[in-house]
């Protein structure tokens, strides 16, 4: 499965309950009736921790990924690699209001506001739902719940001390896959020590998807530098330079950047760094540890043997291996992109 291969919606929930979704390259479908009766628990979302995520009432149909009322289906044009994962991602904009745009960034939330992402293994009647996690909008800023799918894939359960799932990935690595605990969420949605939103920035959601929210008044304004990461599928025919920074952006930036968890290493991986030192090149590593591998620059122009940075990306050694989080197996397409770059500079 190419993993740029999320469910993409086409626009909002009509307020008679119809949506209109659209996968990579395909027509608009209407979704099951069901969810038109599905309503989302605007209480649930505001307020409490929820012991089951069919509390909130984000689907109409748990197991199958449905959406309810107000519900939306985005993609990201470069998503984050969790071990191969497929990722459904949704966003819950309640009644009344909107998004607003902050330039190529992450848009503001309204408060009630919600992001839910649903990681799955395997295909068709074999795809395998793991995990949900949720991001609520609250009066007092964002809280991060993970919820643990049960194994008859019926209803997934609150796990605030995360898990351990033994499973196979789609390259065929056995790996003990974890479900991080509501802390370590923390450790990756940190930023100036609140808890924020990394993934759906205007810069890497679809133009399409973005005009069609504004359309339908769920987004104030079209951003300027709208869908400037490129799609991963064409990842080859595009730039390797914008490829790889895309890469790093989404996959790095999260931690390697001022004010996150990683912000020590002196290295900031943000899509809008244009400062060569910054982003490694020629830069000498501050605290690789062992992770260095002797090695000594973070990027050596032409030379992606002796950069450290792509030494970590192709490691899964713990304590070498980066990014730390979120993942136990190497990335070859990542290491690729990367490799690319160093080797084309």
């Amino acid at each position: 499965m190419i993993r740029g291969a999320h469910v993409l919606a086409a626009g909002m929930l009509a307020l008679a309950g119809a949506m209109a979704s659209q996968s990579g390259a395909g027509p608009a479908v209407a979704a099951p009736a069901t969810a038109a009766v599905q309503r989302v628990n605007d209480a649930a979302v505001r307020e409490g921790i929820p012991r089951t995520l069919a509390d909130f009432g984000f689907f109409a149909d748990g197991p199958g990924q449905v959406p309810a009322v107000r519900v939306m289906s985005y993609r990201l044009n470069t998503p984050l690699y969790s071990d191969g994962a497929e990722k459904l991602r949704f966003l819950y904009l309640p009644e009344g209001t909107q998004l607003a745009a902050a330039g190529e960034g992450l848009p503001e939330f309204p408060v009630g506001a919600a992001l839910i992402k649903t990681f799955a293994f395997g295909e068709g009647e074999g795809r395998r739902l793991i995990e949900t996690r949720v991001l609520l909008h609250r009066a007092d800023g964002w809280l991060a719940l993970p919820y643990l799918w049960n194994a008859d894939q019926t209803k997934a359960r609150l796990a605030l001390a995360g898990a351990r799932v033994d499973l196979t990935t789609p390259q065929g690595e056995a790996i003990s896959y974890r479900v991080p605990n509501k802390n370590q969420c923390k450790e990756c949605h940190g930023l100036d020590g609140e808890v924020i939103p990394i993934g759906p920035k205007a810069r890497n959601l679809a133009h399409d998807w973005l005009a069609g929210m504004e359309g339908q008044d769920r987004l104030d304004h079209m951003p300027a530098g709208a869908d400037a990461l490129p799609q991963w599928e064409d990842r080859d025919r595009a730039d390797l330079a914008d490829t790889a920074r895309a890469y790093l952006d989404v996959n790095c930036a999260h931690c390697h950047r001022p004010g996150a968890m990683a912000s020590n290493s002196g290295l900031d991986l943000r899509w809008e760094q244009r400062d060569p030192r910054a982003l490694g090149v020629m830069k000498r590593p501050v605290a690789a540890g062992r992770g260095s591998a002797g090695l000594l620059f973070a990027v050596v122009p032409g030379k992606p043997e002796e950069s450290i940075l792509l030494h970590r990306m192709a490691s899964a050694e713990p304590g070498v291996a980066m990014p730390e989080l979120g993942k136990a197996t190497v990335d070859p397409d990542g290491v690729r992109a990367v490799e690319r770059w160093i080797a084309g500079m």
